[in-house]
């Protein structure tokens, strides 16, 4: 059991494919909060556009 153990600890197989899959998941993190942010920033601009041109 112990010897099962040592081997998967040193097995650097699939460090990879998970450092990849970490670094994919906040780079995702990032644009999806940044599309947020705009998205709020735009969907106000419209609202004081249509305000606007309503009170003329």
């Amino acid at each position: 059991m112990l010897n099962l153990l040592a081997r998967f600890a040193k097995d650097t197989r699939g460090a990879t494919a998970i450092e990849y899959s970490l670094i994919a998941s906040l780079i995702a993190l990032a644009i999806i909060t940044a599309v947020s942010q705009i998205g709020s920033k735009v969907t106000n601009t419209f609202n004081n556009v249509g305000n606007g041109m309503r009170g003329s």
